[in-house]
């Protein structure tokens, strides 16, 4: 147990309230620092404080001064435009840090973040620190499972992952009969899949064939501590409206949100889900 508090980062999505849960059950003290316009899942009403990047360093007193020691990311937050008449004169002290970064990709705006949080004296965990249990380990927990021809597009997504996330771009692909029919960009991975049931689905050379995996593993040389990749039983629901066979995930590398409720899903829907080993791993 941490002798101080625990802050959670909050952004939309359910990991934020599940993180909370696992705290609660520990009886760990946290607070929930939500960026403003990127609200959290809260289906059990916990109390929230919202702010804005604008006013980052003021959001680092207010930690300190609420006894915060650990601080965790926490859910999704694509980069905001900033508004520089809400900046406070001590925020903008970091902005010629903070800029150029928010000019590339998410990895490198995400690490400069995450240094000016150790750099005030903040210890940084990831979010397997609180849950280890959404880290699963490798197989097929689901009925279904995948065949040759899935574990080939499973092998071609990950090629195609590992070269997006080199380029700081993305963290999934959709592969059926080694055509890449989709890639993870910064719309996320709903509106990825969306698009393969609108458009990319007709693309498959062969209708009676493989129908393709969702692929989704972390950044090569990600910290891990932030941004790790997220699944849950909407991302099982949103593959099989895409007509997929099943979804794979790096063991290590991708969340599972609500693990058992995921393979429920995906039994329910007649899909598999791979915890497949990275890359090179025996």
């Amino acid at each position: 147990m941490m002798a101080g508090r625990t802050a959670l980062i909050a952004g939309r999505g359910a990991l934020p309230a599940h993180l909370a849960r696992a705290l609660a059950a520990g009886n760990e003290p946290f607070v929930i620092a939500q960026v403003e316009g990127f609200e959290m899942e809260n289906p059990d009403g916990l109390p929230v404080e919202t702010f804005a990047l604008e006013r980052l360093a003021l959001l680092f007193d207010h930690l300190h001064d609420r006894g915060v020691e650990r601080v965790v990311m926490a859910g999704a937050v694509t980069r905001p435009r900033l508004d520089p008449e809400r900046i406070d004169p001590k925020t903008a002290q970091l902005l010629p840090r903070i800029l150029p970064l928010l000019a590339q990709g998410d990895d490198a705006a995400l690490r400069a973040v995450l240094a000016l949080f150790e750099e005030d004296g903040f210890t940084v965990a990831g979010a397997d620190a609180i849950a280890p249990d959404l880290l699963p380990d490798p197989g097929v927990p689901t009925r279904a499972r995948p065949g040759s021809a899935d574990k080939a597009d499973a092998a071609r997504a990950a090629g195609i992952v590992a070269a997006l996330g080199a380029a700081d771009v993305g963290q999934g692909a959709v592969v059926a009969q080694g055509l890449c029919l989709a890639v993870e960009t910064l719309p996320g991975t709903d509106a990825m899949l969306d698009w393969v049931v609108a458009t990319a689905g007709a693309c498959r050379p062969d209708p009676g064939g493989a129908r393709g995996v969702f692929l989704k593993a972390p950044k090569p040389d990600q910290d891990r501590r932030i941004d790790l990749p997220t699944i849950g039983p909407a991302t099982i629901e949103a593959a099989a409206r895409a007509g997929l066979a099943g979804v794979a995930v790096e063991a290590g590398g991708v969340l599972v949100l609500d693990p058992d409720a995921t393979i429920a899903r995906a039994d329910a829907l007649g899909l598999f889900l791979w915890i497949r080993p990275p890359c090179g791993s025996s």
